[in-house]
């Protein structure tokens, strides 16, 4: 038993991000801050494209394909027999969902209105009745997320009282393990992906919303 690197730079950091823009994201929606919530919703898109991306390129832990496991692996993790560096399958399961409750979220985000002085990037592209649908599965969409959310951090407490710090993990990148260490790559190849999507969507939509909220 041993430290065995979990997680590179770039996986830890998304997950704070992600924590991050998603609080910002719901009290801007709340509070009708527009021009913050365009804003980071375009960070966000960069944020979930660029660890899409990573899943394909990056380091063992982080690939998408690690996440996409069969039934019995996923019954088994639930039984604790299940033991393996980085998310295990039922907590790969629900990773994926993450990605598409947020993916969800963001897209449709980019065909909403409020119908008085704010319209989504692509919502003069589509007809009226997608953009209706799109907004309507934006605004019921959140309550998903809070649940998958609350899920989320009742599964961490049961993993703590089962001697595992998952929160640790995703703080210092590593945990003991006798397994052997994952294929790891360098986290900061991900962050200027990151830097780049981000530069290119607020360079296409948010000059505007970025404009407004720094004045």
């Amino acid at each position: 038993m041993g430290k065995v690197k979990v997680w590179d730079g770039f996986i830890r950091g998304f997950h704070w991000l992600l924590v991050t823009a998603l609080g910002v994201l719901y009290i801007s929606g709340e509070e009708g801050w527009l021009e913050l919530h365009f804003v980071t919703g375009y960070m966000l898109l960069a944020l979930m494209l660029a660890r899409l991306i990573w899943g394909v390129i990056g380091s063992e832990t982080a690939r998408l394909s690690k996440l996409i496991n069969h039934p019995a692996k996923v019954v088994n993790a639930l039984k604790g027999k299940e033991d393996r560096v980085g998310h295990n399958a039922a907590g790969s399961l629900m990773v994926v969902l993450f990605f598409v409750l947020i993916l969800l979220q963001l897209v449709t985000g980019l065909f909403t209105t409020d119908d008085i002085l704010v319209d989504g990037p692509l919502v003069q592209y589509v007809s009226y009745d997608l953009v209706e649908l799109a907004g309507s599965i934006h605004h019921s969409n959140i309550d998903f997320i809070i649940a998958a959310i609350a899920l989320h951090i009742l599964a961490i407490i049961a993993y703590r009282f089962k001697g595992k710090n998952l929160i640790k993990t995703l703080l210092t990148g590593t945990a003991e393990s006798s397994l052997q260490q994952p294929k790891m790559k360098a986290g900061w190849i991900a962050y200027i992906i990151f830097a780049l999507l981000a530069a290119v969507l607020i360079f296409l939509w948010g000059m505007e919303p970025l404009s407004q909220l720094i004045a």
